[in-house]
């Protein structure tokens, strides 16, 4: 009004117009101490300062004043326009009494209307006259108000026309403009005011269907804001009808009007639940990926396992003072700190407390979390704050999927310092989830390898499945390939670094298993990787070989340099049992291999007795040859023990000789060489450097028998036996039987 009716604001309305900003200075100072989720004074001041400060300040200016300073210049009359931002006041005022369940919703939304109504046609009236007041004196005449004529009276002179009567008129031709009845007696007369009144009636149109779109609201209801009028009264009724206590009725209110008000800007539920499921994952995904990578608790964990929490956790703010969680309750929610600051308050025995500051990318809750028991503290927001949850149902669900990554959280918790928490980890329903799916991954990659399906094995390794894993028994995949005699799977656990040398509960490894079955292409790969022949009681499992009759095993452990002397529990070798059993053809490998008639078991029976037991007079005429060679060689060998100096007394063990060649015990005739005559030194290190010494070897590094294995100790050497002297390159290119070999007593 003052820019449309006004050249310069008389003395009386001055001083109350200087009152009137006078009134906003004051506001301006309130607002830098008034706080809506913060309590920091810091940030409401800056907060109000990067907002609305600057409008509000110019429209404190006095500028009416400025107008008169400045030689009454019409441009400066423009600028009276950035009063107008204080309207967003009067929005604001509205707003909160529509929130207000103690006010009329439907006289309140009616009230407002009015005021939206006449607000725009009380501008409009401004704008109509100041467009009059704007033309030249001698074209005043040519206006809408120096043509009207009412009955007698004629507004030809309408600027000394009394100022309410012209204020009157302006609005009354408003208003019938906006309705577009058109009496006739008020209308544009000039060009401007014709392009005036277009854009007004276009704009009415507008009004008119929000006006109209509002009233129809009001009658049909279901607005948003009358939604949250009609939860807020049934939440008070229920509060009133249950007696409960004041603070927590204001509480709720507190919550429910700040969830009102910026549920729009900081969630996403209510928009995303009508989003494609692909796009609201990749929609969490881009929001809380990169702040659940920053979480302690989560390192280490592998991108989709963090990108499956991130589509799990759920979005919740508390104001300044709100409880999160209580000391003592049992909850199933893991809460991280998403924005702002939090008391963590501990009170242990004695009434002594201990607050700890959480803040962004911290994490509480996980004790009653993991270890299903009441929190051992209370959480309560210190200024508004954004907390992300994850629920147990989700977690566990994920974790099916990535148990793995279940472990890495559970170290991630065990590095702790607290000793009880760490037990209580321990223990936890958690750690026995973990266990179980691992032991379950387990048993069915032991299937696949079972069945032979290399590709179930790939995907199960690459799901997380580790492969050096045992199940119930002690086997790993490796073991049950091997024994099947799957070349590929064997070989692709072996590229996965596994461990080729793990025994089972009955202390098997794959290499054994491998000669058991007769799979020596599966046997070939696992000594080429260095796996070792280890058996733990070498005696007890060459007496059960011989008893199952199982004369093709007993070959293949025989060549891969196993004691045929070993002894089980009753002392007796391989050689007593096929004795007493008349396995001729058993006992004639036995004798190749170097087992001795004379050995005696814990009753004193030799296999010479046993086959005299038995009767077998083929038998018996071969132990008895064998007993003369045997005896021969061990008198040699003490004639020659006693000729030598080193051994100063009968009682110690006679030394023996041994045929060293310098080539591969299966090379062609025409690549071998003549070998020399050592004696047996008390280590292979020791018998390899004599050998390199006086054959002229420079790079020997292995000792090989004549079936090709692999002598790693001194005592596996029969006197006058034939070895070779090769290096491991050489062995392994020419891949000749099981060089690598070792066996327990």
């Amino acid at each position: 009004m003052e820019f449309g009716f006004f050249r310069g604001l008389p003395h009386n309305i001055f001083l109350l117009d200087i009152a009137g900003q006078l009134a906003f200075l004051m506001d301006i100072l309130v607002r830098f101490f008034l706080a809506s989720h913060s309590n920091d004074h810091r940030q409401i001041a800056l907060r109000y300062l990067k907002s609305r400060f600057l409008p509000d300040l110019l429209s404190c200016l006095p500028w009416d004043y400025i107008y008169k300073l400045a030689g009454h210049k019409e441009p400066l009359r423009y600028l009276l326009w950035l009063r107008l931002t204080r309207a967003l006041r009067v929005t604001e005022f509205f707003e909160s009494l529509e929130k207000d369940t103690r006010v009329n919703y439907l006289f309140t939304r009616i009230v407002k209307l009015l005021v939206v109504e006449l607000y725009c046609t009380h501008t409009a009236a401004c704008i109509f006259y100041y467009l009059a007041t704007t033309v030249p004196p001698s074209q005043e005449s040519y206006t809408w108000i120096g043509t009207l004529k009412m009955g007698d009276y004629s507004y030809s002179d309408f600027r000394h026309v009394d100022l309410w009567k012209r204020y009157v008129t302006s609005l009354y031709f408003a208003i019938v403009t906006m309705a577009t009845v058109g009496y006739g007696d008020i209308h544009a007369v000039n060009v401007r005011e014709m392009i005036f009144v277009m854009i007004y009636v276009s704009f009415d149109m507008i009004l008119g269907a929000y006006l109209l779109g509002n009233m129809t609201a009001l009658i049909v209801k279901g607005s948003r804001t009358e939604r949250f009028r009609d939860k807020m009264s049934d939440i008070i009724k229920y509060v009133d009808n249950n007696n409960l206590d004041r603070q927590i009725r204001h509480d709720i209110q507190q919550h429910l009007r700040f969830r009102f008000k910026y549920d729009h800007t900081y969630t996403a539920p209510s928009v995303l639940q009508d989003i494609p499921t692909t796009i609201r994952t990749k929609i969490l995904i881009s929001l809380y990926e990169q702040f659940i990578h920053k979480v302690s608790l989560f390192k280490g964990c592998s991108s989709a396992f963090i990108k499956q929490i991130a589509t799990k956790v759920q979005e919740e703010f508390f104001l300044p003072g709100a409880l999160v969680t209580e000391q003592g309750d049992v909850a199933d929610q893991l809460y991280f700190v998403y924005h702002g600051e939090l008391n963590e308050v501990k009170r242990e025995d004695g009434d002594t407390e201990e607050t700890i500051t959480l803040r962004t990318h911290c994490y509480f809750g996980q004790i009653s979390f993991f270890c299903n028991m009441p929190q051992t503290s209370t959480v309560e927001a210190r200024e508004f704050s954004k907390v992300l949850q994850l629920d147990m149902k989700s977690f566990t669900e994920i974790l099916k999927m990535y148990f793995l990554d279940g472990r890495i959280v559970l170290n991630n918790l065990l590095e702790v310092k607290n000793l009880s928490v760490q037990r209580k980890l321990l223990v936890s329903d958690f750690n026995l989830t973990i266990g179980n799916l691992e032991t379950g991954l387990a048993t069915r990659m032991n299937c696949a390898a079972h069945d032979g399906h290399l590709d179930v094995v790939k995907r199960l390794i690459g799901f997380g499945a580790d492969p050096n894993k045992p199940d119930y028994d002690g086997r790993t995949p490796l073991h049950v390939s091997a024994s099947k005699g799957y070349v590929d799977i064997s070989s692709f656990l072996v590229e996965q670094g596994v461990n080729i040398n793990s025994t089972d509960k009955f202390g098997a490894t794959p290499l054994l298993e491998a000669i058991k079955n007769g799979h020596e292409e599966v046997a070939s790969v696992l000594v080429n990787s260095g796996a070792i022949l280890t058996i733990d009681d070498v005696g007890n499992f060459l007496c059960m070989t011989v008893v199952k009759k199982d004369l093709d095993l007993l070959k293949r452990v025989l060549a891969c340099g196993i004691n045929p002397n070993a002894k089980n529990y009753d002392h007796r070798t391989p050689l007593h049992v096929a004795a007493s059993q008349g396995l001729i053809t058993m006992a004639e490998l036995l004798l190749e291999a170097g087992a001795s008639v004379l050995s005696k078991d814990r009753w004193g029976n030799t296999p010479l007795l046993e086959a005299h037991t038995g009767g077998n007079r083929n038998m018996i005429k071969m132990f008895e040859v064998a007993k003369v060679s045997q005896l021969a060689e061990l008198s040699s060998s003490i004639h020659e023990t006693q000729a030598t100096p080193m051994l100063q007394s009968r009682n110690e063990i006679p030394r023996k000789r041994c045929i060293v060649f310098p080539f591969h015990p299966w090379d062609q005739k025409e690549e071998r060489k003549e070998g020399v005559v050592l004696w047996v030194p008390q280590s292979i290190k020791e018998l390899i450097k004599e050998s390199m010494k006086h054959l002229d070897i420079p790079n020997g590094s292995c000792i090989l028998s004549e079936q090709g294995g692999k002598i790693l100790y001194v005592d596996m050497i029969n006197n006058d036996e034939k070895l070779f002297l090769v290096n491991e390159a050489q062995n392994g290119v020419k891949n000749y039987g099981y060089p690598s070999v070792q066996t327990q007593k």
